[in-house]
């Protein structure tokens, strides 16, 4: 999250004052991502979460918004957008789309194991399965056209051997996409971006318990082994090397398994899922790297640590046979 339109106290008071949200109290600016503006703001109701839209428009939003609120319907632990008194979800505030969410209860776990993994995989497929009478579509904006399009736009800033990679692994996606097991993949609503720190973890009885799914903001309809490949490229690897975690992997693909069992389809184009995750996250960080915009608490994130993913991946495919069924241990 970052500041890129800034906002008074005075403007936030009125505007949460209108949404019937409460006296405001206190607010502050939030760092850690880079698509829009996030304020923290507690009233004398309970702590929110204000966002501005920095690049959704107001007619992408409301598939996000909307999307939050049916999840949240169907028991789905994930943030509820405020409706004002015409229930309308999104609103506008210093000329920017805006929106006011409740603020989830604990923290994110940027260190899991195993028990975090299972918690996370099992929900997500409860998340997909949750998804499934969602009225509302729309394209993951992130998928393989913006690739398409986005990575001549990253490739003057790229040395020889990673321009011929991501130009590599960019055909081997386009001809993933056009074969049939891709075609009858099943599809749904996605987060899209379900990272670490788009988690939260309360604790409960001295144990931790997943409080909550947020920043849907790269929301799509699309593969949902896309959306599992997202997370496994996060939740269940080494960061430092981007090696892949056997127990937490298989922890995370058992977890959701016992909820919603993957296909023949997803079966077989599991690897490739986690190549074509590995790309989308390299190329947009290197678009923000090497483009980006202005904001008074924008962190752009390390570009090298997707391009070890990528490499891991294609070096070391990680296949569900293998995952589920590793070789038993000989002294």
């Amino acid at each position: 999250m970052a500041v890129y339109t800034e906002v008074s106290l005075d403007e936030a008071s009125t505007f949460l004052s209108s949404l019937q949200l409460g006296t405001l109290q206190t607010m502050e600016g939030c760092s850690g991502g880079i698509e829009n503006t996030n304020y923290f703001v507690t009233t004398d109701q309970a702590p929110y979460v204000l966002t501005l839209f920095e690049r959704l428009t107001a007619q992408q939003l409301p598939f996000y918004l909307r999307l939050m609120k049916h999840l949240a319907f169907h028991g789905i632990p994930v943030p509820d957008p405020a409706a004002n008194r015409d229930g309308d979800v999104l609103h506008s505030l210093n000329g920017k789309p805006a929106a006011v969410v409740n603020r989830l209860k604990g923290k994110s776990e940027l260190a899991p194991g195993v028990d975090h993994c299972q918690q996370v995989g099992a929900m997500l497929a409860r998340m997909h399965l949750a998804g499934r009478d969602f009225g509302m579509q729309q394209p993951n904006l992130r998928a393989l056209p913006w690739w398409n399009e986005t990575v001549p736009v990253v490739l003057p800033h790229l040395e020889a051997p990673l321009a011929a990679l991501i130009q590599s692994e960019l055909a081997y996606q386009n001809h993933v996409a056009a074969q049939s097991a891709y075609t009858a993949l099943p599809r749904g609503a996605i987060h899209a971006d379900l990272f670490r720190d788009n988690v939260m973890f309360d604790k409960v009885n001295g144990e931790p318990r997943l409080s909550g799914f947020f920043d849907f903001y790269f929301a799509g309809t699309d593969a949902w082994l896309f959306d599992l490949a997202v997370c496994l490229n996060d939740w269940c690897i080494d960061l430092p090397t981007g090696v892949a975690d056997l127990e937490r992997s298989r922890a995370f693909v058992q977890a959701y398994e016992s909820v919603r069992p993957l296909t023949p389809q997803e079966r077989e184009l599991f690897p490739a899922m986690l190549r074509a995750g590995a790309l989308r996250f390299w190329l947009s960080r290197l678009w923000d790297w090497y483009l980006p915009r202005e904001a008074s608490m924008l962190k752009p994130h390390d570009p090298t640590h997707f391009e070890r993913v990528l490499k891991q991946r294609i070096a070391s495919p990680l296949t569900l046979s293998t995952l589920m069924n590793p070789e038993p241990h000989t002294a």
